[in-house]
């Protein structure tokens, strides 16, 4: 019983790192192309583009956070 929770944590930790990411990589990829679209217009917006492109990163570091907390305690 014991070797199935640690499958079973394992398998959690690896769900709240890979979810994440595929949702960051969805919304950076979205992101990115209305980016440089606006870059091509404007290129003061740098800046600003940057910071929106960093925020979904969060995601998957708030769930590298959950992961290590799982496999942790």
């Amino acid at each position: 019983m014991e070797n199935l929770d640690s499958v079973l944590l394992a398998f959690a930790a690896a769900l709240a790192v890979g979810v994440p990411a595929i949702a960051t990589g969805w919304a950076q990829s979205r992101i990115g192309s209305a980016g440089a679209g606006a870059l091509a217009e404007k290129p003061e917006l740098t800046g600003t583009i940057i910071i929106l492109l960093a925020i979904p990163e969060t995601m998957v570091i708030l769930g590298f956070v959950v992961a290590v907390m799982i496999l942790v305690l």
